[in-house]
């Protein structure tokens, strides 16, 4: 299943990231792929929102990842800029944090493409303008409901 909504201002951007967020379970890698700026963290911030866990979500950039625990699910919010191999992912204990009570949300998930899940959900996101994004998310059946 995939679809493509455009949002007009990082409050809608957000929104939909809530919208994502509460239909998540557990168990799922969220693969952003989308330039610099184009609105990755924001997303996650919604996410964030929508798995219950507040809206105080930053860049993972320095960090590696970000820990957000809730009482439910944990969110890790990785940047995979710097890693480049099943190796780097190894040391960095990405694979320990995959596990039914975490949702992982891995920003430039073009460098790991080969060790996702083959059920990861895909969100694509294009900068259209300095507001608009373009958002395409690839998953199962429980996101057809987001483009209404």
């Amino acid at each position: 299943m995939k679809i493509t909504i455009e949002t007009h201002s990082p409050a809608e951007t957000i929104a939909l990231g809530e919208r994502i967020g509460a239909l998540l379970r557990g168990g799922e890698v969220i693969a952003y792929r989308g330039g610099l700026g184009a609105g990755k963290t924001t997303i996650t911030r919604g996410i964030s929102v929508g798995l219950g866990l507040g809206d105080e979500v930053t860049s993972p950039t320095f960090a590696l990842v970000n820990e957000y625990a809730g009482e439910k699910l944990t969110l890790y919010h990785f940047d995979m800029y710097r890693i480049t191999s099943a190796e780097d992912l190894e040391t960095c204990g990405f694979y320990d944090f995959m596990n039914e009570r975490s949702v992982i949300a891995a920003e430039w998930s073009e460098n790991i493409a080969d060790e996702l899940p083959d059920d990861a959900i895909y969100i694509d996101i294009a900068r259209v303008s300095d507001e608009v994004r373009e958002i395409t998310i690839t998953g199962d059946e429980r996101f057809e409901a987001l483009g209404d």
